[in-house]
């Protein structure tokens, strides 16, 4: 990670492991927020992949004339 201590910050302070795995089982999730994630992740990842594609298809191209 980039900023540990960030992240460290923001956890509860003074908590076992175990006590931590129970707080983030507390957290849940609205209604709309697995769908939210999911339109997140396709609009992050799928121009990263037509680009990665568009790459292997153009020294495919170059270099056997497909």
């Amino acid at each position: 990670m980039y900023f540990p201590e960030r992240f460290k910050k923001n956890l509860p302070k003074n908590k076992s492991p175990e006590e931590l795995d129970k707080y983030h089982e507390e957290i849940e999730l609205e209604k709309g927020d697995f769908l939210a994630m999911v339109i997140a992740a396709v609009i992050t990842f799928l121009p990263v992949l037509i680009v990665v594609m568009v790459v292997i298809y153009g020294l495919l191209f170059l270099f056997l004339g497909v």
